[in-house]
Parts: structure tokens; C-alpha cells; sequence
């Protein structure tokens, strides 16, 4: 397939190259430069903006508004192009790209993805899907090259945003969770790693407390996913919590603790850090 891509951090390259692997044309645009292995740059995004399908991996509401809308690429795309926005945008966001791109007469799917540099550079993406039918299916050799699997969210494409919003607001609170039992724990003279042990061979398995038990347990804090990203989806919760949760006026309590924890995380000056930095904080923090 003839595939553009926009936006190359350690997560877009990964997918880019992926697909140039794949045997995919790759055509690709990222406003600081750079290249990638198999990769054709080009030096604007309408450029990249061509063929059977663009994936977008930019990192907020804003940039691919100042990108692709008020640019005018979306509006001048060919016909037959369709869409992929890869990156957690807020559910109001998808709602007007939704619009936008029927207004362009281009197609658009919701495809964000779950899953760290490490990941996605194995192929083995979890993509979160909306949107119709028809272009998931024409798309199928793109997924096939950057997803060990697709999750089919239905035809609404902004509910693959909120799925994907509420996915990364458990990882911090399960963050958060082993790091207030480290306090619990450590406080008592069990080291962080004989502690996470148990937890992963009893009750807390899955791959969200394997990654982060590591990462907390080591330490390491380079960023695979940073801070101040981590805050804009937590802020991007919190939006969609206030048109969800009426019962609750708009508020959730576990959701607004992680925003605010994380909040001040990065006002300790973490923001280039990998999220995970929120347990050492609260470690820090609650022992004085």
C-alpha cells in the first residue's frame, strides 16, 4: 500500500518502520526532521498526506489542528485517503475530526494504540478501533504490520477515543496503587521487589503491573511515555468524566487523585520522565 505517516517520537518511528518492512510505500513528514530506515521523508505533510491511508502519531488535540486543519491539508487531501489518528485526542476532538474529514470527503478512523516504544517496535500494538466498517477493512495490511491485535470499538469512532482514555487512566491508578503499597511495605523493611513478586504471582498479573512493578522496582524512569503527556490524558479523563458522570456532578474521585498527583509530580520537575516517576513520588513524598 502507498502510506503516508505524520509524527515520528520514539512510537511513530517505530510504526513507520514497521511498515516500510512490511513492503508498504512509506511516505513520511515530522516537523523536527529525522529519518527512518526504509522511509521516504518528505518535506511537508500535505506531502505525506497522499495514497491509500495517512496515520497520524502527534501528541495532542493541538498539533494536529495546527498540522492538518488550519494548514488546510485536510482540506486539500485526494479523495480515497483514509485517516488513522493513532495518539489520545480528546472525545470532542474525534467528534469535530469525524465531521471535518466527511466535510473533506476523506475517511477517518479512531485507531489509537496501547502499548510502549518496546511494543511498537515489535509489531505487537493493541489498536483501539472506530469508525466504519469498510475502511477497517480495506486498512487490514496496515494493522497487520504494527498490531498484534485489533480491537473493534464499532462503528462511533470517538468511542475507540474513550476506551483509550479510560485505559491509560488505570495504568496510573494502578501506578499509584503499587506505589502507595511499596509505602505500606518498604515502611516495613520488605524490599520493593520481594513485594512485586508476590503481587504478580498471586492477584496482579496482567502486563500493566508487570511493566510498571519493573520500572518502579528498578528505579528507571527514562521515558517510554512522559509525565506531562500522561497529565494531558488524565486532563483529557477528566473532560470526558464531566459529560459522562452526571450522577457524580462530573467527578470521579480515583481520577481526580491521579490527576493531581501527577500534577504534582510534574511540578517537582519530572515532566520529561516516564509516568511511572508518579510512584517515586508518592514513595518520596510519604516518607518524609
Amino acid at each position: 500500500m502507498d502510506i503516508g505517516f505524520i509524527g515520528l517520537g520514539a512510537m511513530g518511528t517505530a510504526m513507520a518502520r514497521n511498515l516500510a518492512a512490511a513492503g508498504h510505500r512509506v511516505r513520511a513528514w515530522n516537523r523536527s526532521g529525522g529519518s527512518v530506515e526504509g522511509v521516504e521523508m518528505v518535506t511537508s505533510p500535505a506531502e505525506a498526506f497522499v495514497g491509500d491511508a495517512v496515520l497520524t502519531m502527534l501528541s495532542e488535540d493541538a498539533a494536529i489542528r495546527e498540522v492538518l486543519l488550519d494548514s488546510g491539508v485536510l482540506d486539500g487531501a485526494p479523495a480515497g485517503v483514509v485517516h488513522l489518528v493513532c495518539s489520545t485526542i480528546s472525545v470532542a476532538f474525534a467528534r469535530e475530526l469525524v465531521e471535518r474529514h466527511d466535510a473533506a470527503g476523506v475517511g477517518y478512523l479512531s485507531a489509537p494504540v496501547l502499548g510502549r516504544p518496546d511494543v511498537a517496535a515489535a509489531g505487537q500494538l493493541n489498536v483501539i478501533l472506530g469508525g466504519p466498517a469498510g475502511h477497517a477493512a480495506r486498512l487490514e495490511p496496515v494493522f497487520e504490520a504494527i498490531a498484534g491485535k485489533v480491537w473493534d470499538m464499532g462503528e462511533d469512532a470517538t468511542v475507540a477515543n474513550a476506551a483509550k482514555i479510560a485505559c491509560n487512566m488505570m495504568i496510573t491508578m494502578a501506578i499509584e496503587g503499587m506505589a502507595e503499597a511499596v509505602v505500606l511495605t518498604e515502611g516495613k523493611g520488605l524490599p520493593r521487589e520481594k513485594f512485586f513478586e508476590l503481587m504478580l504471582g498471586t492477584l496482579f498479573g496482567s502486563r500493566v503491573y508487570q511493566n510498571y512493578s519493573g520500572i518502579i522496582a528498578e528505579r528507571k524512569y527514562e521515558p517510554g511515555f512522559k509525565a506531562v503527556l500522561g497529565l494531558k490524558d488524565l486532563r483529557l479523563a477528566r473532560e470526558l468524566a464531566a459529560e459522562t458522570a452526571i450522577g457524580t456532578q462530573g467527578s470521579l474521585p480515583m481520577l481526580d487523585a491521579v490527576h493531581a498527583r501527577m500534577g504534582a509530580a510534574i511540578e517537582a520537575g519530572h515532566a520529561d520522565r516516564d509516568w511511572g516517576i508518579m510512584a517515586e513520588y508518592t514513595i518520596g513524598t510519604a516518607k518524609g
